[in-house]
């Protein structure tokens, strides 16, 4: 007979399950696999490798799919054996002590004004036009710090008023329409809202007082200072489109623009807008250790901090790094350690101790330490130390850059530091723990790095799961290929 003429007798058979009682289901289940077992076998010819090859694998894997089953022949089924269910005792979870409360209240209360503030920007975006107008314009001046916090911005602009009414106004009329501009080109609202737009007018306006020549009040001044703090928008898209392409910031390069086209368009001789002269060292300065006044050296780094909006007051620069440490204790802590590091490369560098004490030596090691340390990178160790070594090379740069541009009559402004971090944001590494954050999930370092310790961990349970796999893929091979 044929096998396909077994294979129609075995299938007009009647199933041994139909008569079988449900007390035998591991016996059932063994007759199923014989049954499966036997149709293979017949449906093959007899003279064919494939037959004893394709029975053997097909046993091997139906024993193993149904083995729980067979090692035990006589589990009864739900239908005759009682389902009984212990009853558990309930799990009592232990009540938070008052220290626990006390201290979960505290951080939900301190979250409410630092970091970014998300809960008052969520409650602002309910509120009518000119209070979220100025919301934006706060964040604004604190986003030249990378701090996205209005609470920050508002002690910022008292620091600037303790320093100068007048430049405090032409910073705060530099953002202001700096913010109208990109609303009026409709460019994102929620970097319109995070003050993404109004931190370069703020220097702006900022700068374009402390390096005019016609001292404070001279209104006109607000011309220049309105029609360039517009452009920042304009110049800051146009950059962005660029700098997208790496995934990397624009920073204050919009800010160095303008304010370098506006002091070579008027220039030291200048009847409306005369600037500030700025000549190239001349002669050796006279530079003795004995000379030195210690306290205005460590003065220097508070007056660092100050000088990235042009202040050259150490109490100025004291309530800016309260400010910065309200939002951020990393950006606060690298703004200060970067600082530092330009004070020490000054004295290396054997600059004169005027510029030392002035701040001019740090406050672009601020702004690329504060960069990198945290904000752009999620902080490791190996981030702090590469924090470092960016204001080192940022302050020999800003040295370099100096030197050139005063031979122009410019101001150094942050080219050292735009150039600097860009250059550090672009390397590449082997290692893992110098991780670049994306431009889009970039916030604040601690927010930073808790997106860091997240994606690590996904990334840890990922590769166990695919280890598992793997690992059950080779057991799998192994008894193939052993049966």
């Amino acid at each position: 007979m044929p096998p396909g003429s077994h294979f129609k007798s075995l299938g007009e058979q009647p199933s041994i399950l139909e008569d079988e009682p449900q007390s035998h289901a591991g016996l059932a289940q063994a007759c199923r696999i014989f049954r499966g077992i036997l149709t293979v076998s017949l449906a093959l010819p007899s003279s064919s490798p494939a037959t004893i090859r394709c029975a053997s694998v097909l046993t091997v894997q139906m024993y193993s799919e149904h083995q729980p089953l067979m090692a035990h022949p006589d589990l009864q089924s739900q239908h005759d054996k009682p389902h009984v269910e212990k009853e558990k005792d309930p799990v009592q979870i232990a009540e938070p002590t008052n220290l626990q409360r006390a201290r979960s209240r505290f951080l939900k209360g301190v979250s409410y004004f630092s970091g970014d503030m998300e809960v008052f920007g969520k409650w602002m975006e309910k509120q009518f036009f000119l209070l979220q107008l100025l919301d934006w314009v706060l964040r604004g001046a604190a986003q030249v710090m990378f701090v996205n916090n209005p609470l920050s911005g508002l002690i910022i602009f008292a620091g600037l008023i303790l320093q100068n009414y007048w430049w405090a106004l032409n910073g705060f009329v530099g953002t202001l329409f700096a913010t109208i501009s990109a609303l009026i080109l409709q460019q994102n609202r929620g970097a319109i809202a995070a003050g993404l737009y109004g931190y370069n007018g703020i220097l702006v306006g900022l700068l374009m007082a402390v390096f005019s020549n016609a001292g404070d009040w001279y209104w006109w001044l607000l011309l220049p200072n309105i029609f360039m703090s517009m452009m920042c928008p304009i110049v800051s898209s146009a950059l962005a489109s660029i700098n997208s392409r790496w995934d990397l910031p624009v920073f204050t390069l919009p800010f160095n623009i303008l304010v370098c086209v506006h002091m070579v368009a008027t220039g030291h001789y200048n009847h409306h807008f005369s600037q500030v002269l700025i000549q190239p060292l001349s002669e050796l300065p006279n530079i003795t250790w004995a000379d030195i006044d210690v306290p205005k050296l460590f003065m220097s780094v508070p007056v660092g901090i100050g000088q990235v909006y042009g202040c050259d007051n150490p109490w100025t620069g004291g309530i800016f790094i309260i400010s910065l440490f309200i939002s951020s204790p990393i950006t606060c802590a690298h703004a200060v350690l970067g600082s530092a590091v330009g004070m020490v490369s000054g004295l290396a560098l054997a600059a004169p101790f005027g510029n030392i004490y002035f701040g001019l030596w740090g406050y672009n090691c601020v702004l690329a330490c504060i960069a990198i340390g945290g904000m752009f990178y999620a902080l490791t160790w190996q981030v702090h130390l590469l924090a470092i070594t960016c204001a080192f090379f940022c302050a020999y740069l800003g040295s370099a850059i100096a030197n050139i541009m005063s031979r122009f009559g410019l101001p150094a402004c942050t080219w050292p530091f735009c150039l600097s971090a860009l250059t550090f944001l672009l390397i590449t590494t082997g290692t893992n723990k110098i991780f670049k954050l994306p431009l889009a999930k970039v916030t604040y370092p601690e927010k930073n790095l808790r997106f860091f310790w997240k994606l690590k961990k996904q990334e840890k349970l990922e590769r166990k799961q695919r280890e598992e796999e793997t690992d059950r893929d080779r057991e799998r091979d192994r008894v193939c290929f052993s049966v």
